[in-house]
């Protein structure tokens, strides 16, 4: 019986291991942690005053220094290039990450902006550094945003927030113009980011 027990025991090691390994959880946030939210316009807050984009709301509800990294216009080739640095800067805990609408705009390939969305996540994973992934969608009469992003997620045992964007930009309540939130559409974000640190450990 000692020698069953003994099995089932280590399967069950073995099997707890092997889940670790695929989880999508973050480590939780200490308060002085830095989180870092990089992208494009989305991120900077085009449409809105700086104290009202998704960044600095975000702030005020987890209680945790956000940085506000965007850049609008930004590619996801030109965001690729400047995350190392940024990463060396601020030394986040956890990273942000919501970059892809100007490949669309520009109609660039989802496949270029794929591989460095993928090359974004792992150089931070590669840093120990957690990632949220945001999608943000394919401009078009039904936007929604292309499949590479939930591949991704998945692939690189990242938590993922796919509809918030989509779904802001699609009500023109929240919106500043075509592709930019207000402040009213940067809060939901911000609230449904919050959202998923929470479910997924950080908070």
């Amino acid at each position: 019986m000692s020698a069953r027990r003994s099995l089932l025991f280590l399967l069950a090691l073995v099997l707890g291991i092997a889940a670790c390994g695929e989880r999508t959880r973050l480590e939780h946030l200490p308060r002085e942690a830095v989180v870092l939210a990089f992208g494009d316009s989305l991120t900077y807050g085009t449409g809105a005053a700086e104290a009202e984009s998704y960044p600095a709301q975000l702030e005020s509800l987890i209680g945790r220094h956000v940085v506000r990294a965007g850049v609008p216009g930004e590619v996801t080739a030109a965001a690729l290039e400047r995350l190392p640095a940024t990463l060396d800067e601020y030394a986040p805990r956890l990273l942000i990450l919501c970059i892809g609408g100007n490949d669309f705009l520009r109609r660039l390939g989802n496949t270029q902006a794929e591989h460095n969305v993928r090359a974004m996540i792992e150089l931070a994973r590669h840093r120990g550094i957690d990632v949220l992934l945001i999608a943000t969608p394919e401009p078009g009469v039904f936007p929604s945003p292309p499949a590479f992003y939930a591949a991704a997620a998945k692939d690189l045992h990242v938590p993922y927030e796919g509809d918030v964007v989509t779904e802001v930009l699609k009500d023109a309540r929240l919106r500043s113009d075509p592709i930019h939130p207000n402040a009213a559409g940067y809060r939901v974000i911000a609230e449904r980011v919050a959202a998923a640190l929470k479910k997924n450990g950080a908070l």
